[in-house]
């Protein structure tokens, strides 16, 4: 009787079901965390661009985490690069690298990138990049009188790279040098008319003597000694005529195995008239080929996916912000997006 009595009063018992924990707060923009992850997505991003300028990031635009398992997880971000003065080839950390300012019409740059963090250290899958000068009516609101981005194939930016090369080579005791890419140019028509131009160039395996008679005939030097640089020349036509030219070598740099040198992939050593890469496009698209989980569509399914539950939360803020709060609350501010860390395009 007694076994019957303490069994039923066993049935009897409240049961307390395991609560699930709760899922991990979201993290924000600005989280330590996610500024780590977006220096490495910058730094993996400069490493595997060819052509133009290094990026420096502006601001951390959205983040999404997804757990993978113990200490390793799937992190999507949305980032918003600035173009700066250091060329893509220069030895220049980017740490001291300027962001080019506002008024010399900035370029700003827009990138999707897939990294995994295993036992605290990142390594990007993927990404997916693209770029764009800020708009002539803003520069002209703030800077009536400064000279705008020009097209790269524009006649009198042709003609002056060329003059520019010619007048270099023909003072110079060194090698000679060939044009690898225009990064840069700019056209200014009043107060006075003045075109500037910055472009990579290439040591030859010719002195500058020796290419006087067969300029043609002069190669890159081969790989073990390569020796890039960068050069920027003003030309001014108007009121007076004056001409600038300045050339900084940066010497012979190893490359890493995987990541090939400018020249190797642009019209190296073709004369100014053929060069025609486009103007001011980071144009990065770039899959880690030693990631399994790389995936450039996936990316963009992500973001998309990314974007509706950010526009959930908002609207689920938004419910909450209805509810009386006590006196003295101060709300948090929201995760996403980051501090503009330069200025806003």
């Amino acid at each position: 009787m007694k076994a019957l009595v303490a069994l039923i009063l066993l049935v009897q018992l409240p049961i307390h079901k395991a609560v699930p924990a709760a899922p991990p707060a979201p993290l924000g923009c600005d989280d330590p965390e996610s500024v780590a992850a977006a220096e490495a997505a910058v730094n993996y991003i400069n490493g595997h661009s060819h052509h133009g300028y290094k990026f420096a990031l502006n601001r951390i635009e959205d983040i999404r985490v997804v757990p993978q398992g113990p200490n390793n997880v799937i992190i999507f971000l949305e980032l918003d690069l600035l173009e700066t003065t250091c060329p893509i080839l220069s030895p220049t950390p980017l740490a001291n690298c300027t962001v080019r300012s506002f008024a010399e019409h900035a370029v700003e740059g827009d990138c999707d990138v897939k990294l995994q963090k295993v036992d605290g250290a990142f390594s990007v899958l993927a990404t997916k990049c693209h770029s764009h000068a800020d708009s002539r009516e803003d520069i002209r609101k703030v800077c009536p009188e400064c000279p705008l981005l020009a097209d790269l194939n524009n006649t009198e930016v042709l003609e002056v790279v060329s003059a520019a090369l010619n007048d270099y080579n023909s003072k110079t005791t060194d090698s000679y040098l060939r044009l690898l890419e225009i990064g840069r140019a700019k056209i200014q028509y009043h107060p006075a008319h003045v075109v500037v131009t910055e472009f990579a160039v290439g040591a030859t395996n010719c002195s500058a003597a020796e290419a006087k008679a067969n300029a043609g005939a002069c190669q890159l030097l081969p790989e073990d000694q390569s020796n890039f640089g960068f050069c920027t020349a003003v030309m001014v036509k108007r009121p007076s005529q004056d001409f600038q030219v300045d050339c900084q070598l940066y010497g012979h740099q190893v490359p890493a195995p995987h990541i090939p040198l400018l020249a190797q992939d642009t019209s190296a050593g073709l004369v100014p008239s053929a060069v025609g890469f486009t103007n001011h496009n980071l144009g990065l698209s770039h899959n880690n080929p030693v990631a399994s989980e790389s995936s450039s569509s996936e990316i963009l399914r992500s973001r998309l996916s990314a974007k509706s539950v950010k526009k959930r939360a908002v609207a689920e803020a938004a419910q909450h912000d209805k509810v009386p709060r006590p006196v003295g609350f101060v709300p948090l501010p929201p995760p996403c997006p980051g501090k503009i860390l330069h200025f806003d395009i």
